[in-house]
């Protein structure tokens, strides 16, 4: 299924990717991703001296009976990661060529083929006004039929709303992994509110911010009527050299405070343009941010 989807050469090199976890995440289920702690766990890493209140269990006794030293076993334990991929299909995403929306569902799709390959537990939620539909976490190659089927059902309608949208996926999804939101941040009500609800359940949070060219570099000229796209409002406006210099400010100000507030609260940021290739972005653009290696 996923060969229908990307050809062989460039599945090939998604197959050696992995998603990257800043943090320790022990689940119910043990996968094949190693963490950086030691403790009880499948594989033999080391010893170290014992100290007070250490667990006898761990103790070499072999050892002990040989050199009359307490040493401690430690081990190399599994983490179980979940990734989560939450993608907004409010009516903005319709814009641009191609419409921001399709450029998201190939990154939807590209992070979740890698995540299954792994082992590791993936996650699908589509949002607008609200949660539209979501796909529980599962997990195994043979799980990338249902979750190109999830994305293939996606369609950019509605408004949106990104603070109850993501406090309520951190609410009902209580399964604490990395979790990747694809959207264009274009929501009056803002987004702060939403990311802080997903950091305060534990998750890590990574922004990956879609806009399109057109929107970079509007080629709008004259006497005009705009029209909301989500809320159906329409404004007579007159674009000259002067109101597009406004535009560009405003658009600026925009993209630094979604990039201060991402470097404050510690979320991965990265903004993309949907004429970026999608394939340099996954393969060149995530992995130099450190999303993947």
């Amino acid at each position: 299924m996923a060969r229908r989807t990307f050809d062989g050469d460039f599945l090939k090199r998604l197959d050696a990717l992995s998603i990257v976890s800043r943090k320790v995440l022990t689940g119910r289920a043990k996968g094949e991703r190693r963490s950086i702690r030691k403790g009880a766990g499948v594989e033999f890493q080391d010893y170290r001296p014992y100290a007070t209140g250490d667990d006898f269990r761990y103790v070499d006794w072999n050892i002990y009976s040989r050199l009359d030293k307490l040493l401690l076993k430690l081990f190399v334990e599994e983490e179980d990661l979940c990734v989560h991929l939450l993608v907004d299909g409010s009516a903005s995403m319709r814009f641009g060529q191609p419409p921001k929306l399709d450029y998201a569902l190939k990154v939807a799709a590209a992070l979740g083929y890698i995540g299954l390959n792994n082992l590791e537990r993936v996650a699908l939620a589509h949002f607008a006004g609200g949660i539209t539909r979501m796909l529980r976490p599962r997990r195994g190659r043979g799980q990338m039929h249902p979750l190109l089927d999830f994305l293939s059902t996606v369609q950019a309608e509605g408004p949106t709303n990104l603070n109850g949208c993501l406090a309520d996926y951190a609410l009902r999804v209580q399964v604490p992994g990395v979790v990747a939101v694809l959207t264009d941040l274009l929501d009056p009500g803002g987004y702060a509110d939403g990311l802080k609800a997903l950091l305060r359940r534990r998750y890590e949070v990574c922004l990956l911010h879609l806009v399109s060219e057109e929107e970079l570099h509007p080629s709008l000229r004259g006497d005009l009527t705009l029209l909301d796209a989500e809320g159906g409002a329409s404004r007579e406006v007159s674009v000259d050299r002067q109101a597009l210099e406004r535009y560009q400010q405003r658009l600026q100000d925009h993209f630094v405070e979604a990039e201060r507030f991402c470097a404050h609260h510690r979320i991965d940021y990265l903004r993309t343009s949907t004429a970026v290739p999608f394939e340099d972005l996954i393969l060149r653009h995530l992995r130099r941010g450190g999303f993947l290696r």
